[in-house]
């Protein structure tokens, strides 16, 4: 599924089955719980915090719920993700081009 696809699959699943979009302030909030709720699972895999028995641990299933929010606002607010992303290469290749290349605390 390209980004595009996906847009497009999002918001016809919002006409079919979610009845309208939240508004984009809800739907930030809503980021910034899915936001939350992958930084939890990172922050007891990854880091120093352990699994309480009762909690769940998929990460993947956290990441999905955080870009299918994504994608609302986006759609919400007319933004192309595909086209952005594209630009955001051409802005990092051109800034970046040589700065993580030169950075000492990057090499093995």
């Amino acid at each position: 599924m390209t980004i595009k696809e996906a847009q497009e699959a999002v918001d016809q699943w919002i006409k079919e089955y979610g009845v309208r979009y939240f508004s984009e302030l809800t739907n930030m909030a809503c980021l910034t719980e899915e936001v939350g709720e992958m930084a939890r699972i990172i922050a007891r895999k990854y880091g120093d915090q352990s699994f309480k028995p009762e909690e769940s641990a998929n990460l993947g299933e956290e990441m999905a719920d955080v870009l299918w929010v994504l994608i609302c606002i986006a759609n919400q607010t007319g933004v192309d993700l595909t086209e952005e992303l594209r630009k955001s290469f051409e802005k990092k290749t051109f800034r970046d081009r040589t700065r993580h290349l030169d950075n000492p605390k990057l090499k093995a």
